[in-house]
């Protein structure tokens, strides 16, 4: 098994981000699952009714974010923080996303519990993952994307030994790292902000953890 450490500054600790990553190993992934949809519109339904008649900016969870981008400079129009841009399209458009059963099970848990969710495959990661404030000159291939775009110094990612963001913010994962049907070994994030307690960032961690053995199997490790 390939060797993977995690650690983050304490620039990025100071700016309030509260952080748990995990890896799970011997993951069985695939585009669907039925069992998993019967669970996910159940708890799809329950997110319509606690959020009805409210909107994406009653959520201090998601405000944290907000105020973490204005600490580093970044404009919250531009940069809109995975879980509120999750949630906005739900509550607004009715829509959630489906990628595949490990995608779907961190987005639907960062949708219910507005921490920021991701996960990375560990197979196409370089080395160990440093969650820092960016310098300027890594390398950040964005999802969906075929060209590198310059990331700005200040800024706090997810970084690899090979220079290489793989998540900015929370706001943009890559191409490079991520998680597909034949993914089997998975570097997980879950990240919280000021607003949320570090006893609700594990909950949510064990959470999610719980949900992609249940569904996908393999085992679990925390890292931090």
């Amino acid at each position: 098994m390939k060797n993977l450490s995690f650690s983050v500054t304490k620039e990025v600790l100071d700016l309030g981000v509260k952080i748990i990553t995990a890896r799970i190993t011997g993951v069985k992934n695939i585009e669907s699952d039925a069992a998993f949809d019967l669970y996910k519109n159940a708890e799809l339904e329950k997110v319509k009714q606690e959020w009805a008649g409210k909107t994406y900016k009653d959520d201090p969870v998601l405000g944290g974010f907000r105020d973490l981008h204005t600490k580093v400079g970044r404009s919250n129009r531009e940069y809109v923080a995975s879980p509120e841009a999750l949630r906005r399209s739900f509550l607004e458009r009715d829509r959630f996303p489906h990628i595949n059963t490990v995608v779907d099970i961190y987005n639907l848990v960062s949708l219910k519990t507005g921490l920021a969710l991701g996960a990375h495959d560990i197979d196409k990661v370089q080395g160990n993952i440093t969650l820092r404030l960016t310098k300027g000159d890594e390398k950040f291939m964005p999802l969906g994307k075929s060209e590198p775009v310059a990331v700005f110094p200040g800024e706090y990612g997810y970084v690899d030994d090979g220079n290489s963001v793989i998540c900015r913010l929370e706001v943009l994962q890559v191409e490079p790292t991520k998680i597909t049907p034949a993914t089997n070994d998975i570097f997980l994030i879950i990240e919280g902000n000021a607003n949320t307690a570090a006893e609700y960032v594990k909950q949510v961690a064990d959470e999610v953890c719980e949900l992609i053995v249940k569904f996908c199997g393999g085992k679990v490790l925390f890292l931090i």
